[in-house]
């Protein structure tokens, strides 16, 4: 099987198209193209249906996506094996986690497993939710958490808890000093709006669409980090939840309760617990009560 084809082809799954894969990959579009060909007729299987300059993945791509991500993580992960087997250094404990909650949520849970086990190394690997899947699909690392669901099929989550979507808005706003907020309060107020690929923006565009409102999205960001900063300077508000809300922003940036009530869920995975029992369910342990805290806080 050639490697590179395997690249070409999850390249395309996640970039959409085949100049960005060619690109990342630093090949021309006709040696990608070439790459994605073998691919097909070693496995005799079609990935793509070719619409004009288009690529629209098959069921088969679907599929093939997450063994062909499972296989280049184990491949990508080789070189970091041989130097822990090599390396006297204690193995650390490796965590995946979303970016979007590593300040409020992950942080302060290895703070508090540091507490509790001393003298043990952390490796912490931060991702968006959609780049994700590449990660979760190695076996190498021993605690995952994020928004759920997950962006692939497997492995299966453990629930850690759901919390309230609120409006966070500047303290200086007028409409800072409400205990909450509907619709009718914030049409004139400019909506900072996460991007489509995001959970709360799912969640909170279907809830509006079935109350047959439209808020316009006057700034979009792809990064809930982005988009509270963008609250605190005074530019509008967002949907946010206290799990993901950074610490260091809560003087300048305040979380309203809203009505409808919607609520986003959170969870991890451990694929490694019997390796790692003692450390796996202290992070556990920690994990849930820093999640208990930030939601008892707002």
């Amino acid at each position: 099987m050639n490697l590179r084809s395997l690249k070409v082809f999850v390249l395309v799954m996640e970039e959409g198209t085949l100049a960005r894969a060619a690109a990342a990959m630093h090949l021309s579009q006709s040696a990608a193209s070439r790459l994605l060909q073998l691919l097909e007729d070693e496995f005799d299987i079609s990935l793509f249906k070719r619409d004009k300059k288009r690529l629209v993945p098959t069921a088969e791509a679907e599929r093939f996506y997450q063994e062909a991500l499972r296989i280049l993580s184990q491949i990508e992960a080789l070189p970091e094996f041989a130097r822990q087997i090599q390396s006297e250094v204690p193995e650390p404990f490796r965590i995946i986690a979303q970016s979007r909650i590593v300040n409020g949520l992950v942080l302060p849970a290895i703070a508090a497993l540091e507490d509790r086990i001393k003298d043990q190394p952390i490796k912490l690997e931060i991702h968006r939710r959609r780049d994700l899947g590449r990660r979760m699909m190695n076996d190498r690392f021993d605690v995952g958490i994020s928004a759920l669901p997950l962006p692939i099929d497997r492995p299966e989550p453990i629930r850690l808890g759901s919390a309230p979507l609120k409006i966070a808005i500047s303290k200086e706003h007028p409409l800072a000093g409400r205990s909450v907020l509907r619709p009718r309060d914030i049409v004139d107020v400019p909506y900072i709006a996460l991007d489509d690929t995001t959970v709360i923006r799912s969640i909170v565009d279907q809830e509006l669409t079935a109350m047959g409102v439209q808020l316009d999205v006057a700034h979009e960001v792809s990064l809930g980090s982005a988009a509270y900063r963008l609250v605190q300077r005074g530019l509008g508000f967002t949907f946010a939840d206290p799990v993901a809300l950074d610490p260091e922003l809560e003087p300048q940036v305040r979380l309203i309760d809203w009505e409808p009530h919607m609520e986003i869920e959170f969870g991890f995975f451990a694929p490694n617990r019997d390796s790692k029992p003692e450390l796996t369910a202290a992070f556990e342990s920690a994990l849930r009560q820093v999640f208990a805290e930030r939601c008892a806080a707002v």
